[in-house]
């Protein structure tokens, strides 16, 4: 009874935060003056000041993306010189070595791309210095990003006839300096009430009670919790996430992380209604994230009932909460656990699985997440619009062949690098050397690395030893094309939008904000999810429920 409390107050205050947050970052990205302005306001200007920034001059979506492009680029230059001399740089007391070449690619990409994949052990590869100024800072940065890409859509749907789409400069600052940076001091400072550490202090060397010897990893662990939870991020300071005690050690920084997963991105969608003034429409968007959520988590409690074991499960926090979580950061593109994927269910984890293969738009990334369901609506509405013989609309813009080859683009990219990725890898024995499971479930492990790469999502099935040249350089690869298969689409769109004329609504207009709307867009998404992904799913996570229920393995 206790479980279900939990999860009805999970929900329930989401409910309550994400409109009341969803409707302050409209004011904010408006450029509306909020109760912050006077606290924060002079970091703005400062910052406008230093890079010589203009806030009121616009970008067309061609130089928009340009500028995106150009700084993320920067941002992975940077962490990728960091990890390879990091050696030399202070902030080092365990005197790490550089990192190999390779996984300092595949780590650039991860944290550039808002991915956070690690095939590495936090606490035995990186320094402070590469932690706080590298990753850390990419955390920020990363899910401002993904905040800028929703911005620019927001805007091309909005504005008419105009052929630009917004400052990206302006919207990286106004959403680090208003959003994220207040959220995680607050986060913060909550973690290390609850024994989160946060010190510059060298790893400490006890005895243990047998007498043998133990280091204990410390670090400025609690800051980097709060953006990677927050931004949607995921990577943990430690190698275990947060099923690691100084990363989560209480039932209330275990809530507070879980719920920090989602407080952002579902409040964008109530953000994007306050901006388009579609706020019936936000509220349906937001039913249907939620439907997909209780859908995975019945199929996940009934896996694990199924199931009747323990092992994986952190039994500090027990089944509901790491099903909780498991489902919460697979529907967005968050990535991190409080305990081991690979050991649920079959079905608990198909379900993770299929989250993450269906494109992270069930709430997903930070700003990406919901452009990604846009590309669904979007479909919809034009499979809609061809079934009555109309011209298909939305929010008073035509949706034409451009647009829908764009979201076909922003759809289709990542499904075929999932399918192709672990195709190729199932061929080659140097891939298939780094599984430790055969059979089902070590398809459903590979599965779950090319998906975890496409979806920009960094979770894994940690059967697999990723930390090979193939997987270093094949899924850093996947994290960036995938990640540019999202964010071009999307300014493109904006630019088609922006330049329309808005059309009047009339009797034939086809309504977005009704039941029958939110049912075509389940059935749309759960359509183009299982035509695309059921014979692997078939093959893996499915197959091995029934020799489960058989008592049978490989």
């Amino acid at each position: 009874m206790s479980n279900v409390i939990e999860l009805l107050l999970f929900f329930g205050l989401l409910a309550a935060t994400a409109p009341l947050l969803g409707k302050w970052m409209a004011t904010v990205f408006e450029g509306r003056p909020t109760f912050l302005s006077p606290v924060l306001g002079w970091l703005e200007g400062l910052t406008y000041q230093i890079a010589k920034i203009d806030p009121a001059f616009e970008m067309g979506w061609y130089s928009y993306a340009k500028a995106l492009m150009l700084f993320n680029a920067c941002g992975f230059l940077l962490i990728f010189l960091l990890q390879i001399f990091q050696y030399f740089l202070p902030l080092n007391p365990q005197n790490f070595p550089g990192v190999p070449w390779l996984l300092a690619f595949n780590t650039a990409a991860s944290f550039v791309t808002n991915t956070n994949w690690q095939a590495y052990a936090g606490e035995t590869t990186l320094s402070y210095t590469t932690q706080m100024l590298g990753l850390a800072v990419q955390n920020f940065l990363s899910a401002a990003t993904g905040m800028c890409v929703i911005l620019a859509l927001v805007r091309g749907i909005k504005r008419k006839s105009s052929q630009t789409l917004g400052n990206v400069w302006a919207d990286y600052v106004r959403t680090i300096v208003y959003l994220l940076l207040p959220l995680s001091i607050i986060l913060a400072l909550a973690l290390v009430s609850q024994g989160v550490v946060q010190t510059f202090s060298p790893y400490v060397e006890v005895i243990t009670v047998e007498g043998n010897k133990q280091t204990i990893p410390l670090g400025p662990a609690a800051s980097q919790i709060a953006i990677k939870q927050l931004g949607s991020n995921g990577g943990g300071f430690f190698n275990t996430n947060s099923s690691h005690p100084f990363e989560n050690p209480t039932p209330l920084s275990n809530f507070l992380e879980t719920f920090a997963i989602l407080l952002i991105p579902a409040s964008i969608v109530f953000m994007y209604g306050c901006l388009v003034d579609e706020k019936r429409h936000a509220w349906l968007l937001f039913l249907v994230m939620l439907f997909f959520c209780f859908f995975g988590l019945g199929i996940s409690f009934y896996g694990e009932k199924l199931h009747l074991s323990l092992e994986g499960i952190e039994t500090r926090f027990a089944i509901p909460k790491t099903l909780l979580w498991s489902v919460s950061t697979t529907v967005t593109s968050n990535g991190s656990v409080n305990g081991m994927l690979d050991s649920l269910s079959p079905l608990a984890g198909g379900v993770a699985l299929f989250n993450i293969m269906l494109g992270e738009q069930i709430f997903g990334g930070v700003g990406v997440g919901l452009c990604s369901m846009i590309m669904f609506v979007l479909l919809t509405v034009f499979l809609a619009g061809l079934m009555v013989g109309r011209t298909p609309e939305y929010i008073g813009k035509k949706i034409e062949k451009r647009d829908i080859q764009w979201a076909m683009l922003a759809i289709l990219s990542p499904s075929a690098c999932i399918l192709l990725g672990s195709g190729i890898a199932s061929a080659l024995p140097t891939a298939l050397a780094s599984l430790r499971n055969k059979g089902p479930h070590g398809l459903s492990e590979l599965l779950y690395a090319f998906s975890s790469a496409s979806g920009n999502n960094g979770s894994a099935f940690a059967g697999l030893n990723a930390d090979t040249p193939f997987f270093n350089l094949t899924l850093g690869l996947i994290m960036l094309i995938t990640r540019l298969a999202i964010v071009i689409p999307s300014l493109a769109i904006a630019g088609n939008l922006a330049a329309k004329k808005v059309t009047p609504p009339t009797i034939g207009t086809f309504s977005t904000d009704n039941l029958l709307f939110a049912i075509l867009l389940v059935s749309v998404i759960f359509i183009v999810g299982a035509l695309t992904f059921f014979p692997p799913l078939a093959l893996g996570p499915i197959v091995e429920h029934f020799l489960m229920l058989k008592n049978l393995g490989f």
